[in-house]
């Protein structure tokens, strides 16, 4: 009984050892075909690296401001009477905007301009009686008070009549009207905004390692995706003395013609600031460029091997340098070589010594100076 026991267990013993053999087989068959194993190639487009010559520009976003921008408002209280605008016209300098009612005004200033008439007239008859010696210096020194106190309230009622007149303090492009007939206004209350637009200012920020090289008289380029095709070209005019501690950025004003008033306060732009002589450059689609924060970079297609020591076409990713761009182009001033062959779509699927297939059929856009129906 014993010995059959044992020699059942042993037949047991050898069947779950061969069971296990096999298995590490299978297993140890699976590894080395897993490692061995190359996944398809990608699709991709590819361009060849050329050096081009860039002029050597600084790109930034500014914002357009006007020269001259304030909201006209009521000097002193009162109901208004007239108003002689309309919502987005164009003044000129002194125009009347609106009148308020000065009737209580005028009343007081004849009663003033009487007295004042009275006063003058006594002045006169008193200064004949004091050379005369029939009354005294007093009566002559009182008589003149009067005339000037007189005099005095009639300039102050015209005064406040003219306040009551509000005008244009400059030539601009008045905004939406904020007032309507009739309605009182308090001392201070806005009636209209009034900008003037043409030239008009943009503000830049420049990183403080290129301000030495932005001064005042530099030339600039300014455009804007909300007017496609159209060129603005200024001066910086006007330089900070202070860089912002935050941004590490020197503020920075130019001054640009703004014919039909285009470009408007508060617009987004584009601005390119020539900084000094050309440069060569490696000239890329942008869609070329993998943005990473650890840096950016490019993927390079050359010839690779496999662990087997079989070659294939992969890629190899290649940090890069890039400073500037233009249209749908951007520069890359370190990291890849004229001639070298470099990814232009598809970068996003791509790991360093993947496999890729090159299909140029169709490429991405690389224009300088594209239009809007190719965005």
């Amino acid at each position: 009984m014993v010995k059959r026991m044992i020699l059942m267990l042993a037949v047991v013993i050898a069947l779950l050892a061969g069971l296990g053999f096999v298995k590490y087989r299978q297993i140890q068959t699976a590894i080395a075909e897993g490692s061995s194993f190359q996944p398809p190639p990608e699709s991709v487009t590819t361009i060849v690296a050329k050096q081009e010559t860039w002029p050597s520009t600084l790109n930034v976003i500014g914002t357009a401001a006007a020269i001259q921008g304030v909201t006209v408002s009521a000097d002193l209280p009162g109901t208004v009477d007239k108003i002689n605008f309309e919502s987005g016209q164009a003044v000129n300098a002194g125009d009347v905007l609106v009148e308020l009612d000065t009737r209580q005004e005028r009343a007081q200033l004849a009663a003033a301009e009487a007295d004042w008439n009275l006063a003058h007239v006594n002045f006169g008859r008193t200064q004949e009686l004091v050379s005369q010696g029939v009354v005294s210096r007093m009566e002559y020194d009182r008589a003149t008070s009067e005339q000037k106190a007189t005099e005095a309230r009639v300039g102050e009622m015209r005064a406040t009549i003219a306040r009551k007149t509000i005008r244009a303090p400059f030539s601009g492009i008045l905004g939406i009207r904020q007032i309507n007939l009739g309605q009182y206004l308090a001392a201070g209350q806005a009636i209209v905004p009034l900008q003037s637009l043409n030239p008009i200012y943009v503000n830049f920020g420049v990183p403080q390692q290129h301000t030495p090289q932005v001064t005042a008289g530099r030339r600039l380029r300014i455009t804007s995706d909300d007017l496609p095709g159209v060129e603005f070209s200024g001066r910086v005019t006007a330089v900070d003395s202070v860089i912002n501690e935050t941004t590490r950025n020197l503020q920075v004003q130019a001054t640009l013609p703004n014919p039909r008033n285009k470009l408007h306060p508060g617009m987004f732009v584009r601005v390119d600031v020539a900084l000094g002589a050309e440069r060569q450059v490696i000239e890329l689609p942008a869609s070329a460029i993998n943005y990473a924060p650890y840096g950016d970079s490019v993927f390079i297609v050359t010839e690779l091997k496999d662990p087997k020591g079989k070659p294939y076409r992969g890629v190899r990713q290649q940090f890069v340098k890039v400073e500037g761009s233009r249209g749908d182009q951007v520069a890359v001033i370190s990291g890849v070589n004229p001639g070298e062959e470099v990814v232009t779509s598809g970068v996003f699927k791509l790991r360093n010594g993947a496999a890729v297939q090159v299909n140029n059929e169709v490429q991405p856009s690389n224009n300088p100076k594209p239009k809007p129906e190719d965005s």
